[in-house]
């Protein structure tokens, strides 16, 4: 089938200028995301101490954590152990009893030194919002380190910070092989769903009472972090 051009030069031209608001519009939920985290991502070496550190579920295998979200999981530890955090919120996926995915990260971070005491579950963190309106709403954390991968960092801090979380963000770099450019690449057409997350602010799927896990890890006397 063959393409056929506006015959005239003004088609011509509303055709380009419909060709470039398209491609604005398209653009416009992840220029959104860049400038919302503008100056919010950090390492873990220069990120600035906050009580609580947000774990965002990245998925299962078996009943453990996948590969990124153990990378996560690490990253935060590391972050508690060196004092930049108190408190490590892990939230995420339990909507089956079959799959619990903050209980298998409470795990993998016991396992590594960190106290059973200073992890907080959130079970029903169903997608990056979800999270985000929970962490302040139902935990009351008002202010948070998020950890993720780095193609996921910037909507999680843009989303946090329009949940009412003020938030600086650590992303986990990984290897640029396919899992990676997946992840890439879904990121643009979720930043069209973050954007009108934030114009809307729905409710998420299970918000529930409020629950006093995070206050009460920062309140318990704190054990010396493991080194």
């Amino acid at each position: 089938m063959q393409l056929r051009l506006p015959r005239t030069v003004r088609a011509r031209r509303r055709t380009v200028q419909a060709v470039m608001a398209a491609a604005v519009l398209a653009l416009a939920p992840a220029t959104w995301m860049h400038a919302a985290a503008a100056g919010k991502l950090r390492t873990t070496a220069d990120v600035p101490a906050a009580d609580v550190a947000v774990v965002f579920g990245a998925g299962l295998w078996r009943g453990r954590p996948t590969p990124y979200l153990a990378h996560r999981l690490d990253t935060a530890a590391e972050l508690y152990r060196t004092g930049k955090v108190k408190v490590l919120l892990v939230t995420g996926d339990n909507s089956r009893t079959e799959y619990d995915e903050p209980g298998a990260m409470r795990a993998y971070l016991a396992a590594r030194g960190v106290p059973d005491g200073k992890v907080v579950s959130d079970y029903a963190g169903f997608d990056t919002w979800d999270s985000c309106v929970r962490a302040r709403e139902v935990f009351g954390v008002d202010r948070a380190v998020l950890v993720t991968q780095d193609f996921h960092i910037k909507r999680a801090v843009a989303l946090c910070e329009r949940a009412g979380v003020a938030s600086y963000g650590v992303g986990v770099a990984e290897p640029q092989d396919s899992t990676w450019y997946y992840g890439t690449t879904r990121e643009l057409f979720a930043a069209g769903k973050a954007a009108l997350d934030a114009a809307v602010r729905p409710a998420p799927r299970f918000l529930g009472p409020r629950e006093p896990g995070v206050a009460e890890a920062l309140a318990a006397a704190s054990p010396a972090a493991p080194r």
